[in-house]
């Protein structure tokens, strides 16, 4: 058996930076097969020093293929190694003529490009061999996997079929990601109110509601109606069509104010509340930039752990990924090195800080402020345990989902995770909106009882950066 004898099983040719973005992708192709070019394991072994994403996830392919070669004979490679199937296709029965192979590049040679392609590069060479292989087996579809888009580009260009690599997509479109909060209709009370409740419970007034919309809704949800009676709660339980929602705490009166911030809008409303319930875990709130979030994170986190002693300290932390151009290695200790990456901490440190007192006053104040936040790099988090802490994430749009895996992995009893971002400022390469991480936590913690995520429209900033946002 070799590749022209597997019928009309699809045949994709993988590039490197697929694997490098996900290194279980040669086992994401269901029962179509597998054709890795010779340059791409002298890129992977290239990759693969080093402690970076990239070179831990080359290493981990290099594992992968190496556990797939064991005992395998040049026949053996020759004919296409059996991919391991999914455990559906185990259990009905799948044999390995059924399942997908794996073939490496032995003795095929990679055609002769046009001269519009001239150089030996590692990704014409993928190309002559993606055009070799249409030519060697032409009743089979062949078709290059890359994340590179100029490299798709170049394939279209000499009549190559090719496609982005879209397991790893959380959604299909970004706009369909849980935003939060959904609103009431007008009819609502008419709808749901045939066996309504209410209770009131340590200051807090619960209603337990049925009816047809409760099915949509879930736990932790901010629900709002305007109107001349504007109503906002949260979902606290969901029992079928039964649900018991909870009246929000209402963050806009100065009265209410948390560490001096108050709330500026619904959306600002509903987050505080998020950041301040003791029994929610995990936070998500997305936004655009001057809509507020590292403030009310900031502010929820002080008086958590100045006021109510609920945490021990706040853990700053951030994706040191620079906009323009990198500025190389700084000298000091963890903190230091992080300070240029911190600039959003210090200027919301400066509207949380405006204390009387005089220069006296401000300066006591932001060395309390500094003895209980503290800044750590990505970089060194694997294998902590972070006991009591309050954790702020900021820019977590640039973070892979094995990244955010690893770092929420860390938080060890009382601790609480914010995660802030903005899917539509991603700085790191071959990651989108329906790919980051943030995408990816948001959409699998929706249904967590102890998780909330709200979606921040408005920008607060200044009329200068709300004028700007939408003009420029």
């Amino acid at each position: 058996m070799g590749i022209k004898s597997r019928g009309d099983k699809k045949l994709f040719v993988l590039d490197t930076n697929v694997l490098m973005h996900d290194p279980t992708a040669i086992f994401r192709f269901a029962e179509h097969d597998i054709f890795l070019p010779m340059v791409v394991l002298e890129e992977l072994d290239r990759a693969k020093k080093g402690t970076s994403e990239v070179a831990r996830n080359s290493r981990q392919v290099s594992r992968f293929l190496d556990e797939l070669m064991k005992s395998a004979s040049k026949r053996d490679i020759d004919a296409g190694l059996p991919l391991p199937t999914t455990a559906k296709q185990l259990e009905s029965g799948a044999t390995d003529a059924d399942c997908g192979h794996l073939f490496f590049q032995t003795q095929l040679q990679p055609k002769e490009l046009p001269h519009t392609l001239p150089g030996n590069t590692p990704d014409n060479n993928i190309l002559g061999t993606a055009l070799a292989l249409a030519d060697m087996a032409p009743h089979r579809h062949v078709t290059l996997v890359s994340k590179d888009i100029n490299l798709r580009i170049k394939a279209a260009v000499i009549g190559i079929h090719t496609e982005d690599y879209h397991n790893d997509q959380v959604l299909d479109d970004v706009n369909l990601l849980y935003s939060g909060e959904s609103e009431l209709p007008a009819d609502f009370w008419d709808t749901h109110s045939k066996d309504i409740d209410s209770w009131k419970e340590e200051g807090h007034t619960y209603y337990r509601v049925k009816g047809p919309d409760t099915a949509k809704w879930y736990i932790n949800q901010c629900l709002y109606m305007e109107g001349e009676q504007p109503f906002e709660a949260i979902v606290r339980q969901l029992d079928g069509s039964d649900a018991v929602i909870e009246l929000v705490n209402d963050y806009r009166s100065t009265k209410h104010a948390v560490w001096g911030i108050s709330a500026r809008n619904r959306e600002q409303n509903f987050a505080l509340n998020l950041l301040m319930d003791p029994n929610i875990d995990f936070v998500s709130l997305l936004g655009t930039a001057g809509t507020g979030k590292t403030l009310l994170a900031l502010a929820a986190g002080l008086a958590q752990v100045l006021d109510q002693n609920r945490f021990r300290e706040i853990i700053m932390t951030r994706v040191t990924v620079p906009v323009g151009e990198d500025i190389g290695f700084l000298p000091g200790t963890e903190e230091e090195k992080m300070t240029p990456w911190m600039g959003a901490l210090m200027d919301n440190l400066e509207v949380l800080t405006q204390t009387e007192g005089g220069e006296w006053g401000r300066a006591a104040t932001d060395d309390l402020l500094r003895s209980r936040i503290r800044i750590h790099s990505l970089n060194f988090m694997r294998g902590r345990t972070f006991l009591n802490k309050y954790i702020i994430l900021d820019e977590a749009q640039n973070l892979t989902p094995k990244q955010m895996k690893t770092l929420i992995t860390r938080a060890g009893p009382g601790t609480k995770i914010v995660c802030l971002g903005n899917v539509a400022q991603i700085d790191t390469p071959y990651l989108t909106e329906t790919t980051s991480g943030l995408t990816y936590v948001v959409d699998r913690f929706k249904d967590w009882p102890h998780g909330g995520h709200i979606t921040l429209l408005r920008g607060e900033r200044s009329r200068l950066a709300d004028y700007a946002s939408e003009v420029l």
